[in-house]
């Protein structure tokens, strides 16, 4: 085919271009633009030309008179016009959609499938209006602030739920120290902090003194473990030293302890009545009392132990003097200083019933076990050391 050219003529700017074939050549002076045109489409190529003042040619073109210029030369450009199917983005994305699939899952539609579907789009259009409506309704936001009076509730429930995904995980053997942490965090504050706080409508003295106790008390075995094996987890074992009663024993357990806790809120004084000074020093001399007694009988079981469950001989040294089962002795005592320090007897003596029904059922199974694995030994020593729980009374 043979190259069509044009030329055109400006006083500023003279230039041509060609096309040949599918090619289209502009070239004014010394530059060219170069394009190639589609086969099929577009049928006709237009171009547009730019004007505007300026001299950007002004080092080529050498005037053929002087005169006074009063508007400057004119800047001139080309663009085309041309615009294809294929630079329309909106023209695009329906080219590329599978009508056909489309089409094929409506036809499979069935009337029930179109009422479901029908509801949920209807739900979804209640919901958004609902919500719009509510987010710029001025009363919301009124009542939105005073929730802000009781935030402890908000920080004290979502501490709870997540302490409970994370108890889901420690079942499953897959919570790390952090989720443990959570774990008892959540549960402390339930008993030490929430019941106070919901009674007096705030929080002084006692319950913050037994949050950061309890938390002390019970991280004693997990950090007996980091001292003797280097991290925080329970070593595998032989699961016959796992005693456990069942679980709807369990549960009510936890169940009473928590309502001795919120029983000995709801009985003691007022926070701010309850006197402070030397008044105290017996209940800060019991707190030393459990956590050391805590922590010597854990170190001395896990001492004569495998793992810190499996013991190898029967431990006579430390609590186990007084009492045959000192982990359980010192918990029972720590519930029952908290319920002195709130001045709740009636609290006491509740939680104090709670735990020797539990703890003496679990004591039982463990001596059974005992007996079992070191035969006389223990039984001398049960009857050196008289007292399962209580010195000098059970």
């Amino acid at each position: 085919m043979e190259a069509a050219k044009v030329l055109s003529h400006c006083k500023t700017a003279p230039f041509g271009f060609s096309i040949v074939s599918n090619k289209v050549s502009l070239r004014p002076f010394d530059k060219h633009f170069h394009a190639d045109v589609l086969a099929n489409r577009p049928k006709s190529i237009s171009f547009q030309l730019n004007c505007s003042y300026g001299n950007p040619f002004s080092s080529v073109l050498k005037p053929a008179r002087k005169r006074a210029n009063f508007l400057p030369s004119p800047r001139c450009s080309i663009s085309s016009s041309a615009s294809t199917e294929s630079q329309n983005p909106v023209l695009e994305f329906f080219r590329n959609v599978p009508f056909d699939s489309i089409k094929a899952t409506l036809l499979q539609l069935t009337p029930i499938d179109v009422v479901k579907w029908s509801g949920i789009l209807c739900i979804i259009a209640a919901a958004t209006k609902w919500t719009m409506n509510m987010l710029f309704s001025p009363f919301f936001w009124m009542y939105f602030s005073w929730t802000w009076l009781f935030w402890p509730w908000m920080v004290a429930i979502g501490l709870a739920v997540y302490g409970l995904y994370c108890f889901r995980k420690h079942l499953h053997s897959e919570a790390n120290i952090f989720e443990q942490l959570a774990i008892v965090t959540s549960v402390f504050t339930w008993l030490t902090l929430v019941p106070p706080g919901h009674f007096n409508g705030y929080l002084e003295g006692w319950p913050y003194v037994f949050f950061f106790v309890y938390h002390y008390f019970f991280f004693f075995n997990v950090s007996v473990r980091k001292r003797l094996y280097g991290d925080y987890f329970a070593q595998p074992h032989d699961p016959k030293w796992d005693v456990n009663l069942p679980m709807w024993s369990r549960l009510l357990f936890s169940t009473g302890v928590m309502v001795g806790h919120w029983l000995a809120a709801f009985e003691g004084p007022e926070l701010h009545l309850i006197p402070g000074g030397w008044s105290n020093l017996g209940i800060w001399a019991l707190i030393i009392t459990t956590l050391l007694m805590q922590y010597n009988a854990t170190l001395y079981l896990a001492k004569y132990s495998e793992n810190v469950v499996e013991p190898t001989s029967v431990v006579q040294f430390g609590p186990y003097r007084w009492v045959r089962h000192p982990i359980y002795s010192s918990t029972m005592l720590l519930f029952v200083t908290y319920c002195i320090a709130l001045r709740a007897p009636l609290s006491l003596l509740f939680i104090v019933a709670v735990c020797l029904l539990y703890y003496k059922q679990k004591a039982e199974k463990e001596e059974d076990l005992m007996v079992e694995t070191f035969g006389q030994s223990y039984t001398e020593y049960a009857s050196k050391v008289k007292y399962k729980l209580i010195p000098f009374i059970y």
